[in-house]
């Protein structure tokens, strides 16, 4: 698939919500109603992280039994993480960093790929290889709005999507910045909630992130 296709499908995925959900799951069984919960609050895309072994399972639950979801596999690390989430059905994959064989890997094959970045050297890497969407990871630690400010100019098509320090106070701030397209969290399915199955809790927290405003959307409002 050429980076332009592969930039047109993430750009409609990433503008289907504000927020995107950072989910580390210890238990499949509690894939689906959390994703119905999100859903109904209205984030629709999720990122399942690969951090437990539980992940896998629980990404392929979601997209069998919770078809309103679209699913991302986050913590993609290497080629052969890259091919699971091509397995399991996922809408795209996302990295916290970038590397070579990464890149190369995902080229080869269609499904779309978000690398992480933190310098000008590692979107140097992704640009020249057609990558224009990207996460920032971590975002507060790695500068914050200053560090996207600043490679915003040697890097003017870029859009990004932070995640790391974000949460339910400074979120808005992020999402008013014209280079964010989403800004990813864990703050509004935190696995002590999963764990407790507290799903109100979490379609509440999700009704409020969905309510924020990218800077695409405020600026035409």
């Amino acid at each position: 698939m050429s980076s332009g296709k592969v930039y047109a499908r993430l750009s409609e995925v990433f503008a289907l919500a504000p927020v995107i959900p950072v989910i580390t799951i210890e238990d499949a069984a509690a894939a689906v109603p959390l994703a119905r919960a999100l859903v109904a609050g209205g984030l629709r895309v999720v990122e399942i992280t690969l951090r437990t072994d539980a992940a896998v399972d629980a990404a392929r639950a979601i997209v069998a039994e919770v078809p309103e979801a679209v699913v991302g596999v986050g913590t993609v690390l290497t080629r052969a993480d890259l091919e699971r989430a091509a397995r399991i059905g996922a809408a795209f994959a996302i990295s916290p960093g970038v590397s070579l064989d990464l890149l190369q890997a995902a080229a080869l094959g269609d499904l779309p790929f978000v690398p992480g970045i933190q310098t000008a050297s590692d979107l140097i890497t992704c640009v020249t290889r057609g990558y224009e969407l990207v996460k920032f990871f971590p975002a507060v630690p790695a500068g914050g709005l200053a560090t996207i400010d600043a490679l915003g100019g040697p890097f003017p098509t870029v859009r990004f999507c932070p995640t790391g320090g974000i949460g339910e106070a400074n979120a808005a701030q992020w999402l008013a910045h014209p280079k964010v397209v989403a800004v990813g969290g864990s703050w509004v399915a935190p696995v002590a909630d999963i764990k407790a199955g507290a799903w109100a809790t979490i379609e509440a927290r999700a009704r409020r992130a969905s309510a924020l405003l990218p800077y695409s959307q405020a600026a035409q409002a």
